[in-house]
């Protein structure tokens, strides 16, 4: 029937407020800590009823009789996902990155709970359009003021088999983000280089940090859409040498394609995806990444035109 999904996994993460409480205990120990930097409490207050009644906006909207589960962002490496959920992401658009590499060909859609505090790209949607959202996703050949965008993951794979999936980016450098040293592979070209690190994006991501370098080195060349199989690379602040070149600053690599990086760091090398320092891959020296366009794509559902 029209309107009904089997599940709908309603995903969220703790609001500022939640976070305070969570560190410090008790409303009043965070509520001291906010006066010790001259802030009050009120505002985070104010954000969390606001966040607080997007979601209950969304659960309203959905049918009665729609099964419906929520999660918090912090139990996703917990939760098993069935094949025909579907997932209705509740935040701000940097959830939905922490979302994608934990899914496997489901649909998702993002619901901005805060509209007139928030930009919403990923998140692009009101709770008002979660009916027909819904109604879309249980036949979504139907077509209708809705398409399914496959967005374009990059995966980084170490040399002994273990990987991360990216919505943004991959960061490739030394934890401290000083100078890191690899060997740097990719284009049939091969370059020793000494620099901040290196990030592959996708064209998701390419909104965001590498739009940033791009913007900073004066590159005019257009990143790949969300929706293209090419991933763009970018080096950060690479230093020249007797040892270290500069030749290999970035580029593009599509499908079948990849660019492998080679630690030369004693310690402190590290790959993490989308922000998320704490989940990572150690790069020591002699070890290996291989960065690619991931075979999995987050199937987002998207405004028609």
């Amino acid at each position: 029937m029209a309107g009904r999904v089997a599940r709908v996994v309603v995903v969220t993460r703790k609001t500022p407020l939640e976070l305070l409480l969570q560190r410090w205990g008790t409303y009043g120990q965070a509520k001291f800590y906010l006066s010790t930097r001259g802030q009050t409490i009120d505002a985070q207050e104010q954000l969390h009823a606001r966040l607080e009644q997007g979601v209950r906006d969304v659960l309203a909207a959905m049918p009665s009789d729609q099964k419906v589960v929520r999660i918090d962002r912090d139990s996703l490496d917990r939760f098993l996902f069935a094949p025909d959920d579907v997932i209705a992401i509740v935040g701000q658009d940097g959830l939905v990155p922490n979302v994608a590499k934990y899914l496997s060909g489901q649909l998702a859609f993002g619901v901005n709970p805060d509209p007139d505090h928030y930009d919403g790209v990923l998140c692009r949607f009101r709770a008002r359009a979660v009916r027909s959202l819904l109604s879309f996703a249980s036949s979504p050949d139907q077509g209708g003021p809705f398409v399914v965008q496959p967005r374009t993951m990059a995966v980084a794979r170490r040399e002994d088999g273990q990987e991360l999936l990216s919505l943004n980016e991959v960061f490739i450098g030394h934890a401290t983000h000083q100078s890191a040293r690899y060997l740097l592979k990719v284009g049939g070209k091969t370059e020793r280089q000494s620099s901040s690190g290196l990030i592959v994006s996708t064209g998701t991501g390419a909104t965001g940090w590498a739009r940033s370098i791009l913007s900073q080195r004066g590159i005019t060349e257009a990143p790949p859409a969300p929706d293209h199989a090419r991933l763009l690379w970018l080096v950060r602040e690479p230093f020249p040498s007797v040892s270290t070149g500069t030749d290999l600053t970035y580029g593009l690599i599509g499908a079948g394609e990849s660019l492998v990086a080679t630690s030369a760091m004693g310690e402190g090398g590290t790959v993490f995806a989308d922000g998320i320092e704490t989940d990572r891959l150690e790069f020591a020296d002699g070890q290996t990444v291989t960065v690619s366009v991931a075979e999995r794509a987050l199937r987002l559902i998207i405004p028609r035109g």
